[in-house]
């Protein structure tokens, strides 16, 4: 059995039946009701169901005995498929996302006399069992510590044992903030093909969701488009993805990220087979180091670091609350119009076209004004699995709950991503364009992000001193005086309270 997030051949399943396709038949399941488990972003859904029924047609091209089935369920099919085939084993590399996993275990299969056989998952380069070794090896557990055994483990951009460059790590080239005129490349579009066109009218006749704009559906469903955007990346926007790779300007959706997110996780692209051309163009081209080594970061880093994580972790991480925040998630988040703060609108409303955002989009606009404004973790993280093209339980976990939210307390990252408007504005040019002052953290024009942002340390100052990077931030509290300490608060409840009016 194939998983819609591993449309590889390289997979366990079909690398062990290579050389008997006769005698080992393969079915795909479109789930509907899986479908309707969140408010899945229509393009989501168009991109998962095309990039299997493709996957599904080169199986088929390649002699695999494929059956393809659009169902209500996963198990009716499935069950009809085992008895019509006489299926005594069902081979299944393992799932990634954890209630998956479980709704597989449960499958009672039993009575039709047929085993589940769950193989090693091979689209990561290390296993998670390998993560749990390297973790109880550990003093601490570091994302960077991390990142450099895996550099030295698979020979990443080393030479003699030693980083290249002398330096392990040149993030403090990479933030810097747009300059004006800046021309960046324009992402790479497919048009879709009659089977995309077929999943898009789908899509839109069940009204599986409303939310996201459908089209222009611009994404690539085969491995052949994922591998053409991994090849547009590395010749046009590569050599200037580091130094900008932190700054948002309005209307630039892209700028010289990579889009190639989305085609790791469904499968089409290998973690190792992106590295190593961002590492074979450093060779070819002499690219800048700053630039090559910030992407590698991102793949062998914090991708192979979250999946750790989550695969270390047990279900109650998903329950993590640790500044107990319960407020209700913004009405804004499923409708950019419904906000007027700049930032917010703009980035909110590039999810609903496109499905994607940036990381810094994602971590200190999205994730930030949640985390400050009190709102319920919960409730952010089903609206990022529900809203991004490339997110999965595995994904979204612990980069909701543990990097954006800091809910687990300290497990993933040493302090809580929280910032007032004066890093938007110096990062991106939509403060230029508010109606609210991001100089401002009292009176009529006061950004939302700024008296937020002091709320939130105030209100959870003791809790914060716990956290030795903290105490900085924390002692500019006492430089503000105790009324407009109390104006701060009186805004952050105002606020909510015409928040939840408006609901």
């Amino acid at each position: 059995m194939d998983l819609g997030d591993r449309l590889t051949t390289q997979q366990s399943s079909l690398q062990n039946n290579q050389d008997h396709k006769e005698r080992s038949p393969v079915i795909l399941i479109e789930s509907n009701n899986h479908g309707r488990q969140r408010a899945y972003h229509r393009q989501k859904l168009v991109l998962v169901w095309s990039a299997m029924r493709h996957f599904a047609q080169e199986l088929e091209a390649d002699n695999w005995q494929v059956t393809y089935e659009v169902a209500t369920d996963f198990a009716t099919p499935l069950t009809k498929w085992i008895k019509d085939n006489q299926i005594t084993e069902l081979q299944i590399t393992t799932p990634c996302d954890r209630p998956f996993l479980k709704h597989i275990q449960s499958l009672d299969l039993i009575n039709l006399n047929c085993e589940i056989t769950f193989l090693s998952d091979r689209h990561f380069l290390w296993s998670g069992e390998e993560f749990v070794t390297w973790a109880k090896s550990r003093k601490r557990m570091l994302m960077e510590d991390f990142y450099r055994a895996g550099r030295k483990r698979f020979n990443i951009l080393m030479e003699d044992q030693k980083p290249l460059g002398g330096k392990w790590n040149y993030d403090q080239q990479n933030r810097k903030p747009p300059k004006k005129n800046l021309q960046t490349p324009k992402p790479l579009i497919f048009e879709p093909d009659e089977i995309t066109q077929e999943v898009l009218k789908w899509v839109k006749q069940e009204q599986f969701s409303d939310y996201g704009k459908l089209e222009p559906f611009n994404w690539g469903v085969t491995r052949k488009q994922a591998q053409e955007v991994l090849a547009y990346f590395v010749e046009h926007c590569l050599p200037q993805f580091g130094t900008y790779q932190d700054a948002m300007i309005t209307g630039e959706y892209t700028m010289w990220h990579g889009l190639i997110s989305p085609y790791l996780n469904l499968g089409l692209l290998e973690p190792m087979e992106v590295i190593k051309a961002i590492e074979t163009a450093y060779h070819e081209q002499e690219l800048p180091l700053n630039s090559v080594e910030g992407f590698i970061r991102q793949v062998m880093g914090w991708r192979e670091y979250m999946h750790g994580i989550y695969f270390l972790q047990d279900e109650e991480y998903t329950e993590s609350n640790w500044f107990k925040h319960h407020r209700p998630l913004p009405a804004f988040y499923w409708d950019a119009n419904k906000t007027d703060m700049n930032c917010l609108h703009e980035t909110l409303t590039q999810v609903e076209e496109t499905a994607y955002g940036h990381h810094i989009q994602r971590l200190m606009v999205l994730n930030n004004f949640a985390l400050i404004a009190g709102v319920n973790p919960q409730e952010l993280e089903n609206w990022f699995h529900s809203a991004f093209i490339d997110a999965y339980d595995w994904v979204m976990q612990t980069n909701v709950l543990g990097m954006g939210q800091f809910a687990d307390g300290g497990l993933l990252a040493s302090k809580p991503y929280a910032a007032s408007a004066n890093y938007i504005n110096k990062m991106s040019d939509y403060c230029g364009n508010c109606k609210y002052n991001h100089r401002d953290r009292t009176g009529e024009q006061a950004c939302p992000f700024n008296f937020f942002y002091w709320d939130f340390l105030n209100r959870h100052r003791d809790r914060l001193k716990s956290l030795g990077r903290m105490n900085l931030v924390l002692s500019h509290i006492k430089r503000i005086s105790e009324p407009e300490l109390a104006e701060i608060t009186a805004l952050a409840n105002k606020w909510w309270s015409e928040e939840l009016s408006s609901q």
